[in-house]
């Protein structure tokens, strides 16, 4: 039997590195080919891994929590495919040049060089996190010392710190947005240190450890708190119109396509038609440049089983009619819930709805998906008495009404397109036609 490397694989197109949480199979099972044999966390997505050959699983190279490269080894599997006899398993190099240290331009040499040096100094104080050689190396690059590292808050596994935390860290430092090492604070600005509160506990209090995803959501709230300059607009909405069109088509709907019509696609037609309308609410901003977007791609808040949330994207958003944008909202919705989606559906997204009205809230002051600009809150449908005008006169009706808070950053932002946005999207709520066939 031939032995046969299984690589990190590539799982998207911004992702370059990977944590390996949890081997699924150990040393010696045997395992089919796309069987999935690992979990993989990326800064994105958790996912499982298949297997690339059938086979026994003869060595595992990376242990759970490590950090590794897109590229790099993991296992050895004793394929089945090709009988060449009873062949030794290859000699492992100790020394492997990753994609990450090709893109740095640092050799297994001076990655070695760059463990031992920290090595030292690691055994000093309380910091007792594991920091990749990729990391080390970049803090050796630009010169932060130990006590400076230990003070970055990691989003990785048992809050590690990943490449793009201490590339986000320099950049921020770069701006005067963090705290030196002393503890002072440049720029007036805050520190990016969270500051521990000493708290008490009673012994009737329960303690529990943030998982990995709720660890990265913090860190990015916190992040874009800190970026933005939120400011948060709110409208009501008639939405009569779809509620009764709605209540009229859904059950055939679910009787044909096997699915639920959701209020969901309709409330992302509307805010890709005010995109269009209003296209500086589809931006970016890098530094002191605003990248205009040319696609629309929405991203849908979806809360998990386990409390955390997560935001798949759906893609040029515009050019789906309604039934399509049902099909992909649930499909990306679904996935989400069983842990199922790549992290190509979690990237890319240029404007985020969140439908707070699901949890029976009435309005909400979302906070902004960087480096978006704006995100909506879809308030819960409620029906309320309203003045209705007739051509006899003005009546009171019930009227189904939603509040849509809008949420957006200053700094691009001003109040008069913000609000002049949130407004065209209950227009086309409210203008949403009776006769709309499917």
């Amino acid at each position: 039997m031939a032995n046969v490397e299984m690589l990190m694989p590539k799982m998207g197109e911004s992702i370059i590195e990977g944590t390996i949480l949890t081997w699924l199979k150990k040393e010696g099972d045997f395992i089919e080919q796309d069987e999935s044999v690992l979990e993989v966390a990326t800064d994105k997505v958790d996912t499982e891994v298949p297997a690339t050959h059938a086979g026994i699983l003869k060595k595992i190279l990376v242990k759970e929590g490590e950090v590794v490269a897109v590229g790099a080894p993991i296992a050895i599997i004793e394929s089945v495919s090709e009988a060449t006899g009873n062949s030794k398993i290859p000699e492992l190099k100790p020394e492997i040049s990753s994609p990450k240290e090709e893109l740095l331009g640092i050799s297994p040499a001076q990655t070695a060089t760059v463990i031992s040096t920290f090595s030292q100094v690691e055994k000093q104080g309380d910091d007792d996190r594991f920091y990749s050689p990729l990391v080390l190396s970049i803090a050796k690059e630009e010169k932060i010392s130990k006590s400076e590292l230990s003070s970055i808050l990691g989003t990785g596994k048992d809050a590690r710190v990943t490449k793009q935390d201490i590339l986000q860290y320099l950049k921020n430092r770069a701006e005067g947005k963090v705290g030196s090492p002393s503890g002072e604070i440049n720029s007036g600005t805050l520190a990016n240190p969270v500051q521990r509160v000493e708290m008490s506990i009673s012994a009737q209090d329960e303690i529990m450890e943030m998982d990995r995803m709720r660890k990265m959501i913090a860190q990015r709230m916190v992040d874009s708190k800190r970026i933005s300059a939120h400011v948060t607009s709110f409208v009501e909405a008639d939405v009569t119109n779809i509620v009764l069109w709605r209540n009229k088509v859904k059950d055939n709907y679910k009787k044909k396509e096997g699915e639920a019509l959701t209020f969901t696609p309709f409330f992302i037609e509307a805010v890709a038609k005010a995109i269009k309308d209003f296209p500086m609410i589809n931006i970016s901003v890098d530094g002191d440049k605003i990248i205009k977007r040319k696609d629309i791609n929405i991203g849908v808040a979806v809360a998990l089983p386990s409390g955390n949330l997560i935001v798949p994207v759906v893609r040029n958003a515009d050019q789906l009619n309604l039934m399509g944008l049902s099909k992909k909202i649930n499909d990306i919705a679904n996935r989400a819930r069983i842990n199922k989606l790549s992290p190509d559906e979690l990237s890319g997204g240029t404007y985020t709805v969140s439908n707070v009205g699901s949890f029976g809230n009435v309005m909400g002051t979302p906070i902004i998906m960087q480096p978006q600009v704006a995100i909506l809150a879809i308030g819960a449908i409620q029906k309320k008495p309203a003045v209705v005008e007739t051509p006899t006169g003005d009546v009171i009706a019930i009227r189904h009404k939603m509040f849509l808070s809008h949420s957006y950053d200053h700094r691009v932002v001003d109040g008069s397109l913000g609000g002049m946005f949130v407004r065209k999207v209950a227009d086309y709520l409210e203008a949403f036609d009776l006769d709309t066939e499917l």
